[in-house]
């Protein structure tokens, strides 16, 4: 029997510390024309301190319309420069 090989989803998650950079760079990457740029609070679970949290900008698709994950490399980088890193939906 052939195995198919699981999808990977197009979606990428930019995670940084600061709520003020990450709505600064999605309104960039939005204008840029990375889709959709929703910025999320995401607090670890387990945690009381409301200041212990994340924020999480979601691309799903690229300026080319190819799905965000396809530019993996670029948007790690890009997530490095701002103290953040990059995660999978």
């Amino acid at each position: 029997m052939e195995r198919t090989p699981a999808l990977s989803s197009p979606t990428v998650l930019l995670i940084l510390p600061d709520r003020d950079e990450a709505e600064e760079l999605a309104a960039e990457l939005l204008e840029d024309g990375w889709g959709p740029c929703h910025v999320h609070r995401d607090m670890l679970a387990g945690e009381d301190d409301a200041e212990d949290v994340d924020w999480v900008i979601e691309l799903t698709t690229a300026p080319d319309g190819r799905p965000a994950s396809a530019h993996r490399p670029a948007l790690d980088e890009l997530a490095e420069r701002h103290e953040g890193f990059t995660g999978d939906s």
